[in-house]
């Protein structure tokens, strides 16, 4: 009878969690015996032995068919549900690692660029194949824009530490056609055979590539701060503030300033460039920044009660 009554009690202890296709509400897994303790991510890992075609960065499970994603550090027993937990299962599609992501963004913008900048065969007319521009300027450009996407390769290797997240293989596609398509539309007036120069001359190009440089390194120095503030990809329960570095105390006004020091090194090649195209993927990627910003700056005060109420999203003391 003690024995019987300790098995139950043992039996008790374990949740249940039954899985349903958040379409079609079919059944597709039960799974017994599951540790209140477990997270998401184990419970994902679990349904992945069953279906192994469906790995955990493709699942999406749901306490609603069409509520919010659970994450994968949630734990079962904190979630609103009883002894037997209901869930919805959404396959994700192909997935990337965001490594994989950012080589295919960045990669592809450095080399289209240069396409155009050594104006290989059929860009241009057939006369000006092969040609380089007479303009100082022209070659500036290229210079600042191929530094500025080695910089970010090289932070994709070296300083970024990313979490266990991908990307969906539609939104690569989506991403790669943005950031290509922009430096494609940048290098063919900028490196076009009736390019003229900036209308101030040698100042105006001296003044731009010196905001712009300092621009790439402030970027890269929050870049480096955000880094050491991550343990194994996962930020520490703190939120970022200044350091030692000049280019960190930005952070004393502003929540992200790696977006702006990166929209201010756009500002610059705009300046340098005096081209509309570069103007207005300045504009479009200031419009996703500030959408990124405006979310990370809210996230902030949410879970941080004595955030420093002075600070903004991303310009000082204005957005």
């Amino acid at each position: 009878m003690l024995l019987q009554r300790k098995w139950s009690t043992i039996r008790n202890y374990f949740n249940k969690v039954e899985v349903l296709d958040a379409k079609t509400k079919e059944q597709l897994c039960f799974l017994d015996k599951v540790d209140p303790h477990s997270t998401i991510g184990d419970i994902k890992s679990l349904f992945y032995k069953s279906y192994p075609q469906w790995y955990p960065a493709r699942q999406a499970l749901r306490l609603d068919p069409k509520g919010k994603s659970l994450r994968d550090e949630e734990v079962l027993q904190n979630l609103p549900v009883g002894t037997t937990a209901t869930m919805y299962f959404e396959d994700l599609g192909p997935q990337l690692g965001w490594t994989t992501v950012f080589f295919a963004e960045y990669m592809g913008a450095l080399l289209t660029y240069l396409l155009f900048f050594f104006r290989v065969p059929y860009i241009y007319s057939h006369t000006q194949a092969f040609t380089s521009s007479p303009h100082s300027v022209v070659t500036l450009a290229c210079v600042c824009h191929t530094f500025h996407y080695m910089k970010r390769l090289m932070e994709t290797i070296f300083v970024h530490r990313f979490s266990h997240g991908t990307m969906p293989l539609r939104a690569i596609v989506k991403n790669c056609a943005y950031y290509w398509g922009f430096s494609a539309w940048l290098a063919y007036y900028i490196n076009h055979p009736l390019y003229t120069p900036p209308s101030y001359g040698e100042l105006q190009v001296k003044y731009a590539l010196f905001t712009f440089a300092m621009c790439e390194m402030g970027n890269l120095s929050i870049h480096m701060s955000l880094s050491n503030h991550r343990v194994d990809g996962f930020r520490l329960r703190r939120f970022p503030m200044p350091t030692k570095n000049p280019f960190t105390w930005l952070f004393f006004f502003v929540s992200c300033p790696n977006y702006t020091y990166e929209v201010g090194a756009w500002v610059s090649f705009t300046v340098m460039t005096q081209c509309l195209p570069v103007a207005i993927y300045t504009l479009f990627g200031f419009i996703q920044m500030t959408i990124w910003a405006k979310g990370k700056h809210k996230a902030y005060i949410r879970e941080f009660k004595d955030y420093p109420s002075v600070r903004m999203a991303i310009i000082p003391l204005i957005l």
